[in-house]
């Protein structure tokens, strides 16, 4: 016999701490949670010069949810905010219930989505070195002393234990995406000599990568109207005409602040990125928020080694804005003398219009019209999960 747990209800909290996308960051927050399955019961706003060193949010606030907490019956509280392990505690006690900040959110979604080996893999390794920046003062309850034959050395702690078993794993955990990253260049050398041309699809979360690549490759790629719904990149080769094919990879979404933990966990799936000839940067056009979306993008791939990589960029979601596809020509630029390429991945609206400026890219680049090994092309997933068997 099964018994349901009901779903987690959350107060959120985001302080104006002097950033002009305050509200946006908020909004998106609100997604971020739903998207982890939990209602949204109200939100809380309020503004600071700088956070309060014990509670983050300060204590009238603090007071201000903890009545929100007991009036809603909430069983969660989520700040917008990344909190250290002590304003985390603090702040449980004064509201009653459990207390996560952005990033922990963040890492939370990200262990519900993984499905590749490799996937959970980079997951786990953030979450543990997460983990063990906040031990010190953060867990109090581990610093008891533990004894006793066959359990631990001498006059060692709890604490000293947790940590030195963290570092075991961690590095166990390095060890594994060191082989898979090893097994991405080898795949990456394999399509250079066969003269394939490496694309791949970036942007911003939910900004339609997976759609895009589904409507190209008919992959069947899980997409969905939520938050990081990729986190496994997945690489198909696409004909775009003339004999002609390029290898195109699907990556994991960014967002505004992403976790730096996260973008250290995820650079092995990231090099897909860094050696790719060409970036698809694929934009929701229709977001009010595009702008700053964009520079959040380029921002992280400046931070993982991409930022000179050509790039084109692919204004998605036309059909909600109800405007024509169209090409965008480069003025005195390279890629192909492409700026900007506007479509519709959902309805396939301009769709052939990308072919087409690919297969005109593919052929400025002298790509080979024969595919040598076909076996460099498998979905990147499936080589993860075989790989991962022999490791474990």
């Amino acid at each position: 016999m099964t018994t349901h747990t009901p779903a987690d209800r959350a107060v959120l909290v985001s302080l104006d701490l002097g950033r002009a996308e305050a509200r946006e960051s908020l909004e998106e927050l609100r997604l971020l949670v739903s998207g982890a399955g939990v209602t949204v019961l109200e939100a809380i706003e309020g503004s600071r010069r700088e956070p309060d060193p014990a509670l983050f949010i300060g204590q009238g606030k603090a007071g201000e949810v903890a009545e929100a907490v007991r009036r809603l019956d909430a069983t969660l509280v989520v700040v917008n905010h990344d909190v250290s392990a002590v304003q985390q505690r603090n702040l449980e006690k004064e509201v009653g219930v459990t207390v996560i900040d952005r990033t922990g959110l963040i890492l939370d979604i990200f262990a519900q989505r993984a499905r590749s080996a490799e996937g959970k893999l980079q997951v786990e390794l953030a979450q543990l070195e997460r983990l063990s920046t906040r031990l010190i003062r953060g867990w109090t309850h581990l610093e008891r002393q533990k004894g006793g034959i066959g359990l631990r050395g001498p006059g060692e702690t709890q604490l000293e234990t947790d940590r030195r078993l963290i570092g075991h794993r961690v590095k166990l955990l390095k060890s594994r995406l060191i082989k898979l990253q090893s097994q991405r260049s080898t795949q990456r050398r394999a399509r250079a000599r066969s003269g394939t041309l490496n694309v791949s699809l970036v942007g911003y979360t939910n900004a339609g990568k997976s759609t895009l690549f589904n409507r190209l490759t008919s992959a069947g790629a899980y997409a969905a109207d939520q938050l990081f719904a990729t986190l496994d990149t997945t690489s198909r080769r696409l004909h775009v005409g003339d004999g002609r094919h390029v290898v195109i990879s699907d990556t994991v979404g960014f967002i505004r602040h992403l976790p730096t933990t996260l973008v250290a966990a995820f650079r092995a799936t990231l090099e897909e990125t860094i050696h790719a000839d060409l970036l698809l940067h694929v934009v929701d056009a229709s977001h009010p928020d595009r702008d700053v979306q964009i520079e959040s993008v380029d921002q992280v791939l400046r931070e993982i080694g991409a930022g000179e990589v050509p790039q084109w960029r692919v204004m998605n979601k036309v059909d909600a804005l109800g405007q024509p596809a169209r090409v965008e020509p480069a003025v005195g630029g390279d890629c192909g003398s492409i700026s900007a390429i506007w479509l519709s991945a959902a309805s396939g609206d301009g769709v052939a219009d990308l072919r087409d400026a690919l297969s005109a890219f593919a052929g400025d680049r002298n790509v080979q019209t024969i595919v040598e090994d076909d076996s460099t092309l498998e979905a990147i997933p499936y080589v993860a999960e075989r790989s991962a068997v022999g490791a474990s």
